[in-house]
């Protein structure tokens, strides 16, 4: 029997684990500046239309997605909740994506239900900058407020 290199791990890896910027990081949450509206590189978003892709938060499904944006820099998603928050629409920003499951047509998003429900409130007509901000804003700061083990402070 071969001795294991104690240097060396042979558990499989975990799948909530992701190497960004040559770091790992629990839950995928990118290691640096959060970026807001633009979707993360290994994300496997590349120009899809995702409309009516499922969308799941950390700890279940959310919705639909509604309709998205892929422009450079304000990129983002917009979900009807349905039942869950009595058919309200949420906005998200692409930086929130995980990783897109083409094949099961579903959205991973490293946020969970209260985060998301929690997130200033989506208005159709509010395409200004300030919202933007505020949206984009309130998703930098629930990085921050993520420990690794995924709950809140």
């Amino acid at each position: 029997m071969d001795r294991l290199d104690p240097n060396t791990t042979n558990a499989t890896p975990d799948p909530q684990l992701r190497a960004v910027d040559q770091s790992v990081v629990a839950g995928g949450t990118p290691a640096g500046a959060f970026d807001a509206w633009s979707y993360r590189d290994d994300a496997g978003v590349a120009g899809a239309n995702l409309v009516g892709y499922k969308v799941e938060a950390s700890d279940g499904s959310i919705g639909k997605i509604d309709s998205d944006s892929s422009e450079v820099n304000a990129s983002y998603l917009v979900v009807d909740t349905g039942p869950w928050i009595f058919g309200k629409k949420v906005m998200l920003p692409a930086g929130t994506v995980n990783h897109v499951d083409h094949e099961e047509q579903k959205v991973y998003v490293d946020r969970n239900k209260d985060q998301i429900k929690a997130a200033p409130e989506y208005d159709e007509t509010a395409t200004d900058p300030a919202y933007r901000d505020k949206l984009g804003g309130y998703y930098d700061d629930t990085y921050s407020a993520t420990p690794p083990g995924g709950g809140l402070r």
